[in-house]
């Protein structure tokens, strides 16, 4: 899946396309001990993988599923034009839809490039995608 989201980065920063990467974070507290994914500011895992390529400082923290979330994000992207995302990352059935859905949300044109996104949850990618699909996101 990492050469197949490079491959991305690579087609998209070279037609002159910006590139944003998204950190997912979990914020300390009593209840997210119980939550089965827990990434730690400051840890390695909190870090963009390793071998990924970066072609941009353009970095975002995101604390719950929706990288829409953050409002530095939304700002960004407003403020440098955005009108279309594509997204890729590592879970379709979590994170990438739920920031696909948040795009929709915020009026942003959506395109989900199924090769470069991975699941861990296949039910759910695919109740996701289909809602998606009836949203108008665009699949390539």
């Amino acid at each position: 899946m990492l050469r197949a989201v490079n491959d991305v980065i690579d087609a998209r920063s070279g037609a002159g396309c910006m590139v944003v990467y998204v950190r997912n974070v979990t914020k300390r507290s009593l209840i997210k001990r119980l939550v089965l994914f827990k990434v730690y500011e400051g840890t390695p895992e909190s870090e963009l993988v390793e071998g990924l390529h970066v072609v941009s400082d353009h970095v975002f923290v995101k604390y719950v599923g929706d990288a829409f979330s953050n409002p530095e994000l939304r700002v960004f992207l407003k403020q440098n034009g955005v009108e279309s995302v594509e997204i890729v990352g590592v879970d379709g059935g979590g994170c990438v839809a739920l920031t696909a859905l948040g795009a929709i949300e915020n009026g942003y044109h959506v395109v989900v490039n199924e090769r470069a996104i991975g699941t861990t949850f296949e039910r759910s990618k695919a109740k996701y995608f289909k809602k998606l699909r009836k949203l108008g996101a665009e699949f390539i």
